[in-house]
């Protein structure tokens, strides 16, 4: 889950672990790959990424680089594991807690509301201007390269225990739990309080009222259990739900062209399998929920735009004031989204 931690403490460590390290490339067959999440392909799609890409990849360079799968965060939490990715032959899985505090500005592409659909999310991330912009400005600031973003569960939605969501009103005088201060901008945009609270505090917020609701795809829901403690599910399509694929940048520099290409041919094809899997899930997921005993609750088309409305001049705030993103990036990622008219805002 996305938590904010110190830039400057992470850039500073990476700094000094890129200085000590000597070329390691090739130095073994076997590669470290670490991630969020049980090892479960049916309750974990990062999971399920793993395991293809584990299975492609010695596949396509007929053994010669073989991957070791660490879930559950077995090799540390992800400022740990970014650190160990930037100074050591690996690959990591990063979300946003572990990217943002090296690159704040992939914020910009969790603007909420930004896409209409998993077409228009898959063409921002495969083919935008603003994301190739990410993936350079990670490798000029720390070496690593950025191959790939990972599908995890879908689109976030709204739950909660108190009354049915279909409009920001509703949401007035309710408490969420937020993944990061974002997600309190947004929170606070519609009339209702956010407070920060760490995914494996968040069932127990919700089961004793410190929080009355929370977003996360319905992968997530399922994952924590949410059902049991949350009443109504609204399907908004808040954000696209995503993690990133990081390897070593002196590593993969020092590849031979054939496994390159092989290993960028693995990324692609895990990258398109998960992708199926989540989003024909999607549905089935919701009707687990909806069996559970939620109530599901679909916005209409104006109803939608009441909260993109809403949310998406509060989140934009929230990048420039608080986080001090350039407009630039903004103004790049809402082109390559096509939403350009929220730039005269």
């Amino acid at each position: 889950m996305r938590i904010l931690t110190p830039r400057n403490a992470l850039l500073a460590a990476v700094t000094t672990g890129m200085m000590a390290t000597v070329s390691l490339a090739n130095a073994a067959t076997t590669l470290n790959l670490s991630y969020n999440g049980p090892p479960d392909t049916d309750k974990n799609a990062v999971h399920l990424f793993a395991s293809n890409l584990k299975r492609l990849v010695e596949e396509k360079t007929d053994g010669d680089i073989q991957l070791k799968l660490y879930p559950n965060s077995m090799l540390g939490e992800e400022q740990e594991r970014m650190e160990q990715v930037i100074n050591t032959p690996s690959l990591n899985i990063a979300s946003f807690a572990g990217l943002s505090p090296i690159v704040p500005e992939i914020y910009v592409s969790a603007i909420p509301f930004l896409f209409e659909d998993y077409e228009a999310a898959h063409q921002f991330f495969d083919e935008g201007d603003y994301w190739n912009k990410v993936e350079d400005t990670l490798e000029e600031r720390t070496g690593a390269e950025l191959l790939g973003v990972i599908e995890e569960g879908g689109f976030l939605d709204f739950t909660n225990s108190k009354r049915p969501i279909s409009s920001p009103e509703d949401f007035e005088g309710l408490r969420f739990r937020a993944m990061d201060p974002s997600q309190v901008a947004l929170y606070e945009a519609f009339g209702a309080s956010g407070t920060p609270i760490p995914w494996t505090d968040t069932y127990m917020a919700l089961k004793t009222n410190v929080a009355d609701g929370q977003m996360n795809p319905p992968m997530y829901i399922i994952m924590g259990s949410l059902y049991e403690v949350q009443k109504y599910l609204t399907l908004a399509n808040v954000q696209y739900s995503d993690q990133f694929l990081i390897a070593n940048g002196e590593w993969y520099d020092d590849l031979s062209e054939e496994n390159r290409q092989a290993i960028e041919a693995a990324v692609q094809e895990a990258s398109e399998l998960n992708r199926e899997d989540v989003e024909k899930r999607v549905d089935e997921r919701i009707q687990f929920l909806a069996d559970q005993g939620m109530e599901v609750i679909e916005p209409t088309e104006d109803e939608l735009a009441a909260f993109r409305e809403k949310g998406q001049p509060a989140y934009i705030e929230w990048l420039t004031d608080e986080q001090g993103i350039d407009r630039a990036w903004i103004e790049m990622a809402l082109e390559d989204a096509g939403q350009s008219d929220l730039l005269a805002n």
